[in-house]
């Protein structure tokens, strides 16, 4: 596996993924295919742009033949999707563009994959590898006291966001079962970490605290969710692509439930002690209307992926807490270019 193709790279998790590629030095050739929306941001990777390696094609997933063209150019070996548009509130405002990308994008490189497999040879057809990347949103919520989600859970999604990325992995399932697909899903708990677009909530609110803006807190803060470094993320989804079982699902989750105000409160404490110049930053805080819909608990039982691939995540929340606002806080120059354009930070999700 020596050509891998990342849809999606220059987003928050692409681009750490396509970033630890690179330094491992294990590939020939890492292709980035991004069709740079607004969270795809080519600083995210301008460090590396050089390296030999690295091939970056500005193109939508929704372009099948684009999309053979770059599998039949560089002899791909494997496929990441990340590509995917990714924010709840957005899916609110507006759901078709999730529609689009993460449905019907996903179809047309299911499509252009089938294509290329029928004309390589058959021991390039066996040993290549189509990772689809998803979230745990797919499951819905959980009772305070429940099972965290596992593979076997069944899909209840409540977002236009959700809705569509559960339509996606249906779509990988069924191309696997019914022509063949070497496929592989990996579902997700909350991530964060550098790079992250923020109108999600930690940078959202790293950035706000440094400015001494308010920090808005849905509902009264008590939703949970299963917090998972980015890092941890992006070898998990290496261990499946590498080792996984072809047509099988993998949980990938972060071992921390936390509720949002302890999220807040923990960035508060670390923006206390490293940009003491607003301290206290917990007087920032601002309760506001709660999204609609609002799921309550999410949390993965990654037993499967720890049991047969080894994985386990290596960063605590608080080591990655703490190394994630360190980043933003050293990253001030890349804070103010992503949010320079037509996002201001401001609520979305409340029509």
């Amino acid at each position: 596996m020596k050509n891998i193709l990342v849809t999606g790279g220059l987003g928050f998790i692409g681009s750490n993924f396509i970033r630890m590629l690179l330094n491992s030095g294990d590939f020939d050739q890492v292709i980035n295919y991004d069709k740079q929306t607004y969270a795809g941001n080519p600083e995210n990777l301008q460090d590396l742009e050089d390296r030999k390696s690295y091939r970056l094609i500005q193109a939508d997933i929704c372009d099948g033949n684009s999309v053979l063209k770059a599998l039949e150019g560089f002899e791909v070996d494997a496929i990441v999707n990340f590509a995917a548009e990714s924010h709840v509130d957005r899916s609110i405002d507006g759901p078709e563009p999730f529609v689009q990308t993460n449905v019907v994008g996903t179809l047309r490189l299911l499509e252009a994959t089938k294509s290329y497999l029928s004309k390589v040879a058959v021991a390039k057809r066996e040993s290549f590898r189509f990772l689809h990347v998803s979230t745990d949103e797919v499951y819905g919520s959980l009772k305070p006291e429940g099972p965290a989600f596992r593979e076997t859970t069944s899909y209840a999604p409540n977002s236009p966001y959700s809705a569509s990325k559960a339509s996606a992995d249906h779509l990988v399932r069924a191309y696997h079962h019914t022509f063949g697909l070497p496929a592989l899903t990996t579902n997700c708990s909350n991530n964060y970490g550098p790079y992250q677009f923020p109108e999600k909530l930690i940078p959202l609110m790293i950035l706000n605290a440094c400015e001494g803006k308010c920090l808005p807190i849905y509902g009264n803060g008590s939703n949970i969710r299963d917090w998972l470094y980015v890092e941890d993320h992006c070898t998990g989804i290496l261990s499946v692509l590498q080792k996984g079982r072809v047509g099988e699902t993998y949980c990938i989750g972060g071992a921390s439930e936390k509720t949002n105000m302890e999220v807040i409160d923990t960035l508060c404490a670390i923006l206390d002690q490293h940009h003491p110049e607003r301290a206290p930053h917990d007087k920032l805080k601002t309760f506001v209307t709660d999204r609609p819909g609002h799921d309550h608990r999410y949390a993965i039982d990654f037993s499967k992926i720890q049991n047969e691939l080894g994985w386990r995540p290596s960063y605590s929340f608080e080591e990655g807490i703490e190394q994630t606002v360190k980043w933003y806080l050293s990253h001030q120059e890349w804070c103010r270019n992503i949010t320079s354009g037509k996002y201001q930070r401001q609520r979305l999700g409340i029509s």
